[in-house]
């Protein structure tokens, strides 16, 4: 679950890349990189950390152009640990570097076609460089020596033909501009804005969320539809062109639940307003089951349940207080590299404020409940509190199967409701009560924000892939990934990008 940025402006746009990956590190925080384009020549940093930790002045001031692209990386199957930073990047033809979010899932059958009939090699197992090479390849089919828009839409017809899976893409097209594209089924979000520049051009940008776009003053002109190319030249002419043969929206659920920031639109659906649905869904599910219930107060688990939180307090009639005071230094356990690493940074990141808890029956509301690493600690941090009960509420059902299109829970074994019961759960993580969001309800409470949308990926919680051909086989086979990439000895073979790399395209 990663972040992109792509922007094509009248002066350099490395510091506002820069600007716009900061407000997506929340996406992504195992490594981040930035590549621009200046007079044919493309050039990049990228690195394994947060973005303020990958880009110093000095890097900056080498990363000229006009146009470029950035990416904050999360690790995906098994690649836990490793530093596959993107953009990733091949000299034919033209020069093409690409950023990448989401995960292809057919990509061992494309890796192979490209190498055996598209005589293309891989430096990585990353299906990232799979779909660069996709895409390089058809471009390549197409013997121009310059692009046209045509072409590059000509180009993605066939990459939404090959590849499977949920992806957003931007890329990099040295002495041509920028490129963006979204799955045919808009599992993973993209938006377009646009700003007037100072010199009265217009500038465009790409983003994996809204907020992005915010921050620089960039008016949102919509969403990338599935299935949608967008290009922008260098000389700034933006052109737009449906690829895919039948698209559908059905956006990926779990970002309203919890990756995506709440003043995010995505889809024309508001974050913000998704979760206090959310909230107030549960709310009622809560008085039909318990209408006398003994709750004195509910307490969030920062950040993302705090909205929810806010509307199930106000539905249930019940004080809301801020409960766990959280170190700001220390990152999404969610997206940490590694359990032991989300483990430990459970009570470094969160600390109870007793007056709250002392004496109380509490419910404390998380957005979901994944691995349940987490609650069980949080919940006994609420009982040497003083707490005198402790519920639990997941503002989203239980999370019972393995996620295929780019979220780092890929095992079922690793997911506390996979195969238990609702109070086996409730006896794993020691709450004296546990409550879940209902599926029809949380669905609801997305598509009331844009009642166009076809549909939502919501795999982890039923069971159901989108795109097909995902068998158990498959399952069992990222599985065996994931594991031998927490032992060290996973697949991939690629490596940061320690400094600026100067890649110049003569043509």
């Amino acid at each position: 679950m990663c972040g992109l940025v792509g922007m094509v402006a009248e002066r350099d746009v490395a510091a506002d890349i820069y600007d716009a990956l900061t407000m997506l590190q929340h996406r992504g925080q195992d490594a981040a990189g930035i590549m621009t384009c200046s007079d044919g020549k493309l050039m990049q940093r990228k690195g394994e950390g947060l973005v303020r930790d990958v880009f110093r002045s000095s890097h900056m001031s080498q990363l000229l152009g006009r146009f470029g692209i950035g990416h904050a990386r999360y690790p995906t199957q098994g690649s836990s640990g490793t530093a596959l930073a993107q953009p990733f990047y091949v000299n034919s033809p033209y020069g093409i570097a690409l950023a990448h979010n989401g995960n292809l899932t057919n990509s061992a059958f494309l890796s192979d076609e490209l190498f055996k009939s598209d005589l293309r090699h891989l430096n990585t197992d990353s299906d990232s460089e799979v779909l660069l090479n996709v895409f390089a390849h058809e471009l390549h089919r197409l013997g121009k020596l310059r692009p046209a828009p045509r072409d590059i839409f000509d180009a993605i017809r066939v990459v939404h033909k090959r590849c499977e899976g949920g992806y957003a893409a931007v890329a990099l097209i040295s002495g041509f501009g920028l490129v963006a594209f979204r799955d045919p089924n808009g599992i993973r979000p993209l938006v377009v804005g646009q700003r007037a520049g100072k010199g009265g051009v217009t500038e465009y940008m790409v983003a994996s969320e809204s907020v992005a776009l915010d921050v620089l003053g960039y008016e949102l002109l919509g969403d990338v539809l599935p299935g949608e190319a967008v290009c922008v030249t260098q000389s700034g002419e933006l052109h737009r062109e449906q690829c895919a043969d039948s698209p559908k929206l059905t956006p990926c659920i779990f970002e309203h639940v919890y990756f995506a920031r709440p003043d995010s639109l995505m889809d024309s659906i508001s974050v913000y307003k998704t979760r206090m649905r959310q909230g107030a869904a549960l709310a009622k599910k809560i008085l039909r089951e318990r209408p006398e219930h003994d709750i004195d107060v509910v307490i969030p688990i920062p950040d993302t349940s705090r909205v929810a939180g806010q509307s199930m307090a106000y539905e249930l009639g019940v004080k809301f207080r801020e409960g766990f005071m959280k170190n700001r230094y220390i990152g999404r356990t969610f997206i940490m590299p590694g359990q032991s690493e989300r483990r430990k940074s459970v009570r470094q990141k969160l600390n109870p404020v007793p007056l709250e808890f002392k004496d109380k029956t509490v419910l404390l509301v998380d957005d979901s409940i994944v691995r349940g690493t987490t609650c069980d600690q949080i919940i006994q941090m609420a009982r040497e509190a003083g707490a005198r009960r402790v519920y639990f509420a997941s503002a989203a059902p239980p999370v019972r199967f393995p996620n295929v299109y780019g979220i780092d829970m890929p095992a079922a074994n690793e997911l506390i409701a996979h195969g238990r019961t609702v109070d086996e759960v409730r006896e794993e993580i020691g709450a004296d009560w546990l409550v879940y969001q209902d599926l029809d309800d949380l669905i609801e409470c997305s598509r009331e924000g844009n009642p166009d949308v076809d549909g939502f990926e919501s795999s982890v919680f039923d069971g159901r892939y989108l795109t097909g051909n995902i068998d158990d086989q498959y399952l069992q086979a990222i599985e065996a990934a994931r594991a031998d990439g927490a032992k060290g000895r996973g697949p991939y073979l690629g490596a940061s990008e320690g400094a600026i790399v100067g890649l110049h395209n003569d043509t």
